[in-house]
């Protein structure tokens, strides 16, 4: 009878653990106030076919990319904040002007929200797939999700994501195979110092980049050959 009665209690200890895993939500909120009014910005602006876009979050959004490369037509439409699904619901417009390139760069604050890298990948997935369905002609650059520095961060939620970084890159690596992508590989080749962070000199705030960063990004592409 007792271990009739203690394997109750651990079924109905299970069901709880199962409930509350059900329970869990993915947050895959991303129009905010500064989201609808960098679209509001897209929307006005003329489409430029056959143009090089970078697409990304903060970190695309902040580099002076026409400047850095001129006489290339070149598009920014980094939204600082944003994630694998804002990607996703502003990918059609984006894809209307039937880009020459598209450098992608997304995933870090779907990171630092928490979500796991299977969702991540799965939304990188579906990213690559509809480049391929609406602009075929598109040469896709999957570019690695950067490294952060933990010294330098100020927000906790931010900081040992080390490991995670590199496994969204390495499933990025492998997407971008099957899709028929170019994996740049920004991380090893250029930001991460000895350890895997972000390199001191290079960050402003252990996530963000210092304007000479940039320079080197642009000069790493040029290298490769991809711009």
């Amino acid at each position: 009878m007792k271990q009739i009665y203690t394997m109750l209690l651990m079924l109905a200890a299970s069901g709880t653990t199962f409930a509350q895993q059900a329970e869990k939500k993915i947050d895959s909120s991303y129009a905010n106030t500064y989201y609808q009014g960098r679209m509001e910005i897209f929307r006005t602006l003329p489409v430029q076919k056959g143009v090089i876009v970078f697409v990304g979050n903060s970190i695309t959004e902040r580099a002076q990319w026409n400047e850095l490369l001129p006489g290339k037509a070149i598009v920014n439409r980094g939204i600082g904040g944003d994630n694998s699904f804002g990607v996703l619901a502003r990918l059609d417009t984006i894809l209307l002007s039937k880009p020459s390139k598209l450098f992608l760069d997304i995933g870090i604050n779907d990171i630092g929200r928490g979500l796991p890298v299977a969702v991540i990948s799965n939304n990188y997935e579906r990213i690559l797939r509809r480049i391929k369905e609406l602009s075929p002609k598109t040469r896709i650059y999957a570019q690695s999700v950067l490294p952060m520095n933990d010294a330098v961060l100020k927000a906790e939620y931010l900081k040992n994501k080390k490991a995670i970084i590199i496994e969204l890159n390495n499933n990025i690596k492998a997407l971008a195979v099957r899709y028929g992508a170019t994996y740049a590989d920004l991380h090893n080749d250029v930001f991460a110092d000895a350890n895997g962070d972000l390199k001191t000199p290079l960050t402003v705030d252990g996530i963000h980049l210092a304007p000479k960063a940039y320079v080197l990004w642009v000069d790493y592409l040029k290298q490769k050959k991809y711009l």
